[in-house]
């Protein structure tokens, strides 16, 4: 179903851009009390959970984050969420990514865009310590993309009960493109220089040998980067065959527990080329589309008072999963 969203977006944030920017830069930060997890995967290394225990000792649901591209427990828009999962009573914890919490890992490899199986493997785990409670996941940005992935991957076979994603890059060839482009090279740019970053860190725990492209002045763009370091390590045969099979959006269809996506045809990060059409969506999959909203902004309210709307929005649509 392809739905008009309710969001009305802040007057006083007039363009995609300072929508996208103002929540990363200006946003206090929101007081929230986390506790660790090292969560031991099967082949040797390792994830991070952030955990967020509820007021009671009896929480009605239990909720699983997915944060975005070399995004961690410090981003705004992860905070806010947990800290409204956690407002509505439920359990609620941020897996980290592969190499995005504050040790590297221990293993070469690391994440990317349509990666599941460390997914499946944490969403296994909740699944057995959890059963008096149900089990619902949301995702940002690139982790709404290995949420929907796995959603399609999976059908029936999923213990989650529900799901919501926010500015997730339905088709990862197109979004490549539009980061190359205008000002939103200014993000790709910006997150080419998270990604050498994050290779530099792991390289103090691990020999990348010939995927140890963190100092290539040649690697200016997500598309040469997926080129050079993500194609090889994962095994795919170049960025184009990375693109095609891990974009969600040929997965909607398959996605067989109620699903809401969140999504605004001004995302600077892609065009409106990655909206898909109402007939390739699942009957369970609920697309709302905003014409603003920017990348993981949604921020409504006056400039003194600003809120953020799918934090609202989120456990809304999930808690209407789990009543």
């Amino acid at each position: 179903m392809l739905l008009q969203s309710a969001y009305r977006p802040a007057w006083w944030l007039a363009n995609r851009h300072l929508m996208t920017i103002y929540p990363v830069y200006l946003r206090p930060r929101v007081k929230l009390r986390t506790r660790r997890e090292r969560f031991e995967l099967p082949d040797g290394d390792f994830v991070d959970l952030d955990w967020v225990d509820p007021p009671t000792d009896r929480p009605a649901a239990t909720v699983l984050l997915l944060h975005g591209l070399e995004s961690s427990i410090d981003a705004g828009y992860v905070r806010g969420t947990l800290a409204a999962c956690r407002a509505r009573g439920w359990r609620a914890v941020l897996m980290h990514f592969r190499n995005c919490s504050e040790e590297p890992n221990r293993l070469r490899r690391t994440y990317h865009s349509g990666e599941t199986e460390d997914l499946r493997t944490v969403i296994g785990a909740l699944q057995d310590r959890f059963r008096d409670t149900p089990l619902v996941g949301a995702g940002f940005s690139l982790g709404g993309n290995v949420l929907l992935k796995y959603l399609g991957e999976t059908g029936v076979d999923t213990p989650l009960v529900g799901a919501a994603v926010v500015s997730v890059p339905l088709m990862l060839s197109p979004c490549a493109t539009q980061l190359e482009r205008g000002f939103s090279r200014v993000y790709g740019r910006h997150l080419v220089g998270l990604l050498k970053a994050g290779l530099r860190k792991k390289r103090t725990a691990v020999d990348l040998g010939p995927l140890d492209r963190a100092d290539d002045p040649d690697i200016r763009t997500i598309r040469l980067y997926d080129e050079h370091v993500i194609s090889p390590m994962f095994g795919f045969g170049g960025a184009e065959d990375y693109y095609a099979r891990c974009s969600s959006r040929p997965f909607l269809g398959r996605i067989r527990i109620p699903t809401l996506i969140l999504h605004a045809a001004d995302d600077p990060f892609m065009t409106e080329e990655v909206i898909p059409d109402e007939s390739e969506l699942s009957p369970q999959v609920t697309l709302e589309l905003s014409q603003k909203g920017g990348h993981v902004g949604f921020v409504s309210g006056p400039p003194w008072r600003p809120s953020y709307w799918f934090e609202r929005r989120i456990p809304e649509f999930l808690g209407e999963r789990i009543a």
